[in-house]
């Protein structure tokens, strides 16, 4: 992309200072990924589960990016007590630099739950992540809304922000929202799915190999839509899960995005941007990226979202879903 920019550059015969002035664009970003310890459980064994979590520690550690992980607490538990096993993944997660972060007891839909229950749901997704953070002298200090959603009206929304605050809790919003869950089902179901043999495998780097370029094609549109909303790159938050797709392909991923020309951030870091304090703008059943939700605030008309990159049909019928 650069030489592509350097080249045209030189046939229009812009200044060397335009080059310097573009390639100097300060761009940011910070990592945060949900439903740890694990984003699909059922029918893994626990040797299965065990050594992907340990291929996804150790590319995190290869990465070498702050981040925030977010924790499921239902997901800590086997027939309803917790299994020392995956309490012992989120020690991981701390060894390897990562902040843990509260994503409710169970991936709960505030929709589809209500506030009351949403509300015991926070309570709840904190029972073993406040005293595992406070043996390291730490709190849980970030919030990730499962789905992104935040309640259909601006009251839902108030009174969940004003109860999160009370117990110490920042919203961890997300500006690149992305279909790599849907990546991502598509990868575990071949995994799980298929016999071992050459056509799984060769299935398997297909989608390897596919969704790198997605995933920096969606960093591409959200700087693209962060410049033309805000008029400069926006520090950015990024949405990932923990799963079998980022164990195999997360440092392959930020090694390219570095190659971008990003640096990686902390959450905080990245959250100092005035452009946060910005009013949210949205209230529905879905949960957009916050550089649309403040795109409606400011009542952008339907062309400002257009051009945002779709997972392929193929990936879609591999996972087995519908829409993103």
């Amino acid at each position: 992309m650069r030489l592509f920019l350097f080249l045209i550059w030189i046939c229009v015969g812009l200044p060397a200072h335009a080059a310097s002035a573009a390639d100097a664009t300060d761009r940011r970003i910070a990592v945060t990924i949900d439903d740890l310890p694990w984003a699909r459980l059922d029918g893994i064994t626990p040797p299965d589960l065990q050594a992907r979590h340990e291929r996804l520690i150790a590319a995190l550690k290869q990465a070498a990016v702050p981040g925030v992980g977010f924790v499921n607490e239902n997901k800590l538990e086997v027939d309803g007590k917790v299994d020392p096993r995956r309490l012992a993944m989120l020690e991981d997660w701390l060894d390897a630099g990562y902040e843990l972060g509260n994503h409710t007891y169970s991936h709960a839909d505030i929709n589809e739950v209500g506030v009351d229950a949403f509300e015991k749901e926070i309570l709840d997704g904190e029972r073993q992540l406040r005293p595992l953070l406070a043996e390291r002298g730490q709190a849980p200090r970030w919030f990730r809304h499962p789905y992104l959603r935040a309640g259909r009206t601006a009251e839902e929304k108030a009174n969940v922000a004003s109860f999160l605050q009370a117990h110490g809790y920042r919203i961890a919003p997300v500006t690149v929202d992305n279909g790599e869950w849907v990546w991502a089902f598509a990868y575990a179901n071949v995994m799980n799915a298929q016999p071992d043999s050459p056509e799984r495998e060769d299935l398997l780097s297909r989608l390897r190999l596919g969704y790198v370029p997605y995933m920096l094609n969606k960093l591409d549109y959200y700087e693209a839509q962060s410049i033309q909303l805000l008029g400069y790159a926006l520090p950015q938050v990024w949405l990932m899960h923990a799963n079998e797709l980022n164990a195999d392909c997360f440092a392959t991923l930020i090694e390219a995005t570095r190659r971008r020309g990003y640096r990686f951030v902390g959450l905080e870091e990245a959250l100092r941007d005035p452009a946060y304090a910005h009013a949210d703008g949205y209230e529905g059943r879905y949960g957009p990226s916050w550089l649309h939700r403040w795109a409606m605030a400011e009542k952008k008309p339907k062309e400002f979202y257009a051009g945002e990159p779709a997972v392929p049909k193929w990936v879609m019928d591999l996972a087995d879903v519908d829409s993103e």
